[in-house]
């Protein structure tokens, strides 16, 4: 047996051996591994920004037993099973996929994921935005509802007129002054969904970016808090200023290690 079927084998069996015989395992349902696969899926995002190839390896199998144990709960419940979900995901794949399993030409990534969306709606879907989860975080949203509609051709012609767009919006919300709070707020949503949409002509993932940036001022504070006890000081009794002159130490510290 080829040595990926014999181990995603051995997961099954195992799985059926914990509900069988596991007090805990027999108790969990659909909704009580709903927040720990949200919480393994945001441990492997983690993995992935800190680069840990060795901690996704093992995130990556606490998702695969989270996936396989749906489709066990799924098999109790005469609902579906993990034959019928990985048939049924192939089947997706080779429908959306054309270009490979047709005679549909698309030589470029852009052409594919146009392909993608239309697709979609020829298979029933009201919306080219029906597929953007509602419980996505804000950003990740942001871009994905972009992502959709660029599918169908609702697109801006280049990274200028963005940037255009990035600039009426804030100037919009800088006229903060006449604004009350609740247009205060839209107003700036607006801008950060303009934002998001250049990023994203420039290539640059949002949630990722901010993700690295709030890993950058984790490390730097931390380091700086760091070294202010190290020489017996209290960080709750400095001025910014003072605090300042550790920040850019620790700031130095951390580059000269990345180099």
């Amino acid at each position: 047996m080829d040595k990926r079927l014999q181990a995603f084998q051995r997961l099954l069996d195992i799985m059926d051996d914990l509900r069988e015989k596991c007090p805990w395992d027999q108790k969990q349902t659909l909704e009580s591994l709903r927040h720990l696969t949200i919480e393994e899926t945001y441990e492997l995002a983690d993995a992935i920004t800190d680069n840990d190839l060795n901690s996704l390896k093992g995130e990556i199998g606490d998702l695969f037993l989270h996936m396989v144990f749906y489709c066990k709960i799924g098999d109790e419940k005469g609902a579906f099973d993990v034959t019928s979900v990985l048939n049924g995901i192939c089947d997706k794949l080779i429908s959306r996929h054309p270009h490979i399993y047709g005679d549909v030409k698309a030589d470029s990534e852009e052409e594919v994921k146009a392909n993608w969306e239309k697709l979609k709606l020829k298979e029933g879907k009201k919306s080219v935005l029906e597929g953007v989860p509602k419980s996505l975080p804000s950003m990740v949203k942001a871009a994905r509802i972009q992502e959709k509609v660029k599918g169908i051709g609702f697109e801006w012609d280049n990274p200028e007129d963005v940037w255009d767009k990035v600039k009426e919006e804030l100037e919009e919300f800088h006229q903060e002054s006449k604004l009350n709070s609740t247009e205060m707020e839209e107003e700036f949503g607006d801008v950060l969904f303009s934002l998001i949409n250049y990023a994203r002509f420039k290539n640059i993932n949002p949630e990722n970016a901010l993700s690295k940036t709030n890993k950058k001022f984790i490390d730097r504070f931390q380091l700086m808090e760091q070294l202010i006890q190290e020489e017996k000081q209290e960080i709750e009794s400095m001025s910014l200023a003072e605090m300042d002159v550790y920040w850019e130490k620790a700031k130095a510290i951390l580059k000269k290690k990345s180099t």
